[in-house]
Parts: C-alpha cells; structure tokens; sequence
C-alpha cells in the first residue's frame, strides 16, 4: 500500500519552485522536515510528469 504523502501536490510544487527560484535545497528541507531525498524524488516525480505531457502533446497535436 502506498503511503498518503503529508503535502498536496501544491504544496510540493510550492517547494519545488522555491529551490528553482535560488534557495539552497537543504535550507527548504529543513523548513519543511522534509529530507534532500525526499526533495529530489519529487523533483524527479515533477521532471517524468513534465515530459509525459509533453509527449502526450506531441502525439495528439
């Protein structure tokens, strides 16, 4: 059974972008009690999700 994630995915965009916009990945984890692996599987998560819609796009467009 997978576990309920205790951040929306609104919440882990939030974050994502943060990092994106120049804070340190490790400052954003501990404001969010969140651990750096927890940050780069989202971020990967975030990255497959990005080119599937993508892809999707291209065959359908």
């Amino acid at each position: 059974m997978i576990k309920k994630s205790r951040y929306s995915e609104t919440q882990i965009v939030k974050i994502l972008k943060e990092v994106e916009a120049g804070r340190l990945v490790k400052e954003v984890c501990r404001e969010y009690s969140i651990s750096d692996a927890t940050y780069y599987n989202w971020k990967t998560q975030c990255v497959s999700f990005q080119a599937e819609i993508i892809f999707s796009n291209c065959i359908a467009g």
